[in-house]
């Protein structure tokens, strides 16, 4: 029961992250992608035009600044995608 639960829980939570992540597209905005396999500090930030790029973000107090690091290739964008279930 409890992994069925836990595997419900987790449906959800992919229904609300797709929501937001269309809603951050319709908006003309990018959605921020977290990731542990990336170093400190690096983000993926997909973009509406479906180009995805890993961004170094910096904080210093309350003004942050990026930069890009990389732009994926498209094959290496929909390996990110379907890592994180957003396909």
């Amino acid at each position: 029961m409890a992994d069925f639960e836990l595997e419900e829980k987790h449906k959800k939570y992919l229904i609300t992250i797709k929501n937001l992540r269309l809603r951050n597209f319709s908006n003309n905005l990018p959605f921020l992608i977290l990731s542990e396999d990336l170093p400190d500090g690096q983000v993926y930030k997909e973009f509406p035009d479906g180009r995805i790029e890993i961004q170094e973000v910096k904080s210093a107090g309350k003004k942050f600044s990026t930069r890009v690091v990389k732009i994926l290739k498209a094959g290496q964008a929909e390996k990110v995608r379907e890592a994180y279930g957003l396909l």
